[in-house]
């Protein structure tokens, strides 16, 4: 299945005006060393388990990402399965121009 792709300057604007949410389907050592501000760290093997808990609503608009962007297609495409209607694919960090925290 096809994802939309998003890229890093509409994202930033969606996210600082809280129109989306920041998904970070990488690692946990990974997210610690660095994500994207408010970003909800729900690592590609976890989101069959816990994607519920950490994304209540189904129809919030969900930004994905990775290191490189090839699991965040993989964790688009199991968010997708889920149920979620409004999933985007934001690639890989390392394309990522903004500030990130720790």
């Amino acid at each position: 299945m096809q994802h939309r792709r998003i890229d890093a300057a509409q994202a930033i604007r969606l996210l600082d005006m809280a129109q989306a949410i920041a998904v970070d389907v990488r690692e946990p050592d990974e997210y610690a060393a660095g994500h994207i501000p408010g970003a909800v760290a729900l690592p590609l093997d976890r989101i069959a388990a816990e994607a519920a808990r950490l994304l209540p609503d189904k129809d919030a608009r969900l930004l994905v990402y990775c290191r490189t962007g090839r699991r965040s297609e993989e964790g688009c495409a199991a968010l997708q399965a889920l149920g979620y209607r409004q999933v985007e694919d934001l690639g890989g960090l390392l394309s990522w121009p903004y500030e990130l925290e720790e």
